[in-house]
C-alpha cells in the first residue's frame, strides 16, 4: 500500500522543485528554438541581399567596379553573409552600387548594417 505524501512543508518542497524542473525544460526548449530563429533569419536576410545583388548587377553592370571590390563582396556572399564586412568602395561607381545595396537591403528588411561595406583605413 503506497502512502501518500503528508501535506506540509514536504509535499511543497517536492511540488517546487517538480514545478522548477519543468519551466527549465520549458526555458531550454524555448532558447533553441528562438537560437535557431535567429540564424534561419540571417540566412533569410542574407538570401534577400544576395538576390538585390545579383539584380543590381545585372541592371547596372560591372563597370567602374573594380576586381578587388568584387572579389571581396563575393566572399562575403561565399561566407553566407557573415563577417568581415570589408568591401571598400573607392570610386564613385563603387560607392553608387554599394548605396543601391543598402537601400534595397533595407527595403528587403535588414538593417543598413547587414551590407558588407566599411573601409578600415
Amino acid at each position: 500500500m503506497r502512502r501518500a505524501i503528508a501535506a506540509g512543508p514536504r509535499r511543497r518542497a517536492i511540488l517546487v522543485t517538480a514545478l522548477c524542473v519543468a519551466l527549465g525544460f520549458v526555458v531550454i526548449r524555448r532558447a533553441d528554438a528562438t537560437d535557431t530563429g535567429a540564424a534561419d533569419w540571417t540566412l533569410e536576410k542574407c538570401r534577400r541581399y544576395r538576390d538585390a545583388a545579383q539584380e543590381a548587377l545585372q541592371r547596372f553592370g560591372s563597370t567602374g567596379l573594380s576586381d578587388g571590390f568584387l572579389s571581396r563582396h563575393q566572399a562575403f556572399l561565399d561566407r553566407d553573409c557573415t563577417d568581415p564586412r570589408d568591401v571598400c568602395p573607392r570610386s564613385p561607381e563603387e560607392l553608387a552600387f554599394a548605396d543601391r545595396l543598402i537601400i534595397r537591403a533595407m527595403n528587403a528588411g535588414t538593417a543598413s548594417t547587414f551590407p558588407p561595406f566599411g573601409c578600415r583605413n
